[in-house]
């Protein structure tokens, strides 16, 4: 057993709380693509949980091997083999999905890759389906928190593309690919967890 696998507090810290709500959107089998599985204790955690789901690991080809100890380690029937996901370079290497996940990426990708994101889930998300979105996000261009100010700040001292996303902005790049902000799930440490849902199917069901 390896026992220094890659590490990261926030996720132990975040994981149950995400879960409360994972398992009552992704409440059939299906696929379930995770954007960016980093450490890979996101997806230990949730696909032990919900054993009706496959789960789909990707991450950056310069990244997507952090998370492939922790996932051999689990070697859990329901985890597939991690592959290599960037977002903003066609075609994907998955063709279809009926759900997706991703956790802190929207505020370190740049926002053309934020966008191409969006995209790439919108074309190929099952017309059932949902994709959701964790992390700290503004409001109408105001922070949530004096925390959530001063992360956004520490993120464009690292990098001038990062920063914390716009719900509105965010919207209306859902809309633009044909996705709908469904719900927005307050969690803990001033973060949210965005539902976006195929419009279409929200219109047959609403």
């Amino acid at each position: 057993m390896v026992t220094n696998l890659p590490f990261s507090q926030a996720c132990e810290n975040n994981k149950s709380p995400i879960l409360g709500k994972l398992s009552e959107i992704f409440d059939t089998p299906g696929i379930v693509l995770e954007v960016g599985t980093g450490t890979g204790q996101h997806a230990v955690h949730f696909a032990a949980a919900m054993p009706h789901v496959q789960w789909q690991p990707t991450d950056h080809p310069n990244a997507v091997g952090t998370c492939r100890p922790r996932l051999a380690q689990a070697a859990l029937p329901n985890i597939l083999p991690a592959i290599e996901l960037d977002v903003s370079t066609a075609p994907w290497p998955v063709e279809s999905f009926t759900w997706a996940f991703s956790a802190n990426t929207a505020h370190i990708m740049s926002w053309r890759e934020v966008e191409r994101m969006f995209h790439g889930i919108g074309e190929r998300l099952s017309k059932d389906g949902a994709f959701c979105l964790y992390g700290p996000f503004n409001q109408q261009g105001r922070f949530s928190s004096d925390s959530n100010r001063q992360f956004d700040q520490h993120l464009r001292a690292r990098a001038s593309h990062m920063g914390i996303r716009d719900l509105d902005d965010l919207s209306a790049l859902a809309e633009a690919v044909g996705l709908t902000l469904a719900d927005n799930h307050a969690m803990p440490a001033n973060n949210r967890l965005l539902v976006f849902r195929p419009i279409r199917s929200t219109l047959t069901t609403g």
